[in-house]
């Protein structure tokens, strides 16, 4: 007889398994490097704790070159992963970071959110908008990280994220239009790839019953509770009011080979029907993936989309 440490009662190959005795084995995403200064990209890192109560962390990245009168635009970035996998710490979001920040010339916050399946929906959600808040509090030049006190433009801050984050993306851009934070001028959110769905398909999307059960259950692993892909947390499309997105200006992009490639253009499409008034901008990425550009970084499609992602945040400089 198997014993519970090896009995497989969840096989989410190839992102993760759970075993019978509770254990969690995670087979991508686990690898960590430490954070300091990137002599290629001349980008300096470091980590902080944003929660006491949870222990959780942001890593922080800052233009090593920047003056101490320059005040930067703020990306807070949210790592994909399907809520189950991936860190703020891992190899594959510290080069992108480094990467992004280099070429906009913005100071980052991403993210370490805690994951499920220990810690289903919406913990991270609830951690991405307490890391917000602990942002929130340098506003002034008050809070405990100086660099986020000397070198922050606090009128132009953006959300980001891919695939799952840029779900949170949304929702942390959502929840701060009903729940203003003092000092924080929300200027834009850049969703790549979002990671939405819901029980009926979009334009082309796939509708083998086979293949939405597959992503309905690795919803269902991140959050056990749900009422299923229409739930408001994954198919916000359809359940929120897309006009109270706290921002003026969203860019949107997605892969031509990602299977989530749909629900992009279905968000921006809404978007612009929805009375929000703002600007929406889709950039589609021809005979590409879902998150080429984190696996494929100097891929001449991740090149352009790192270009278009810092113009974006550098497009309202007076």
């Amino acid at each position: 007889m198997e014993s519970s440490t090896s009995e497989i009662v969840i096989d989410a190959t190839p992102l993760l398994r759970v075993y019978k005795d509770g254990r969690v084995e995670r087979l991508m995403g686990t690898q960590i490097v430490s954070p300091g200064l990137d002599p290629k990209t001349n980008v300096e890192s470091k980590d902080l704790v944003f929660s006491q109560e949870t222990g959780q962390s942001v890593r922080l990245y800052i233009p090593k070159d920047v003056s101490t009168t320059q005040k930067l635009p703020l990306l807070v970035y949210f790592h994909g992963g399907a809520f189950c996998i991936e860190t703020a710490f891992s190899p594959t979001y510290h080069n992108y970071l480094n990467s992004l920040v280099a070429e906009a010339n913005v100071v980052a916050v991403s993210v370490d959110y805690r994951r499920a399946p220990e810690h289903p929906i919406p913990a991270a959600y609830d951690d991405s908008w307490d890391a917000l808040k602990w942002v929130a509090s340098h506003y002034g030049g008050n809070g405990p990280e100086e660099w986020l006190n000397r070198c922050v433009d606090f009128d132009r801050i953006y959300f980001s994220g891919d695939s799952a984050g840029a779900n949170i993306a949304h929702h942390i851009a959502i929840k701060i239009a009903k729940e203003k934070l003092d000092g924080v001028n929300f200027a834009g959110l850049i969703l790549l790839h979002p990671y939405f769905w819901g029980k009926e398909p979009v334009g082309d999307e796939v509708k083998d019953p086979a293949v939405r059960a597959k992503i309905e259950g690795l919803w269902r692993l991140a959050s056990p509770t749900t009422t299923g892909c229409d739930d408001p947390w994954m198919n916000p499309i359809d359940n929120q009011s897309l006009a109270t997105l706290g921002c003026a200006r969203v860019l949107v992009c997605v892969a031509e080979k990602d299977m989530l490639r749909h629900r992009g253009w279905y968000y921006s499409e809404k978007l612009k029907q929805s009375g929000w008034g703002g600007e929406v901008e889709l950039m589609e990425a021809q005979e590409e993936e879902h998150v080429f550009h984190l696996r494929k970084p100097s891929c001449e499609s991740a090149v352009a989309k790192l270009k278009k992602v810092a113009a974006f945040m550098n497009q309202d400089k007076a």
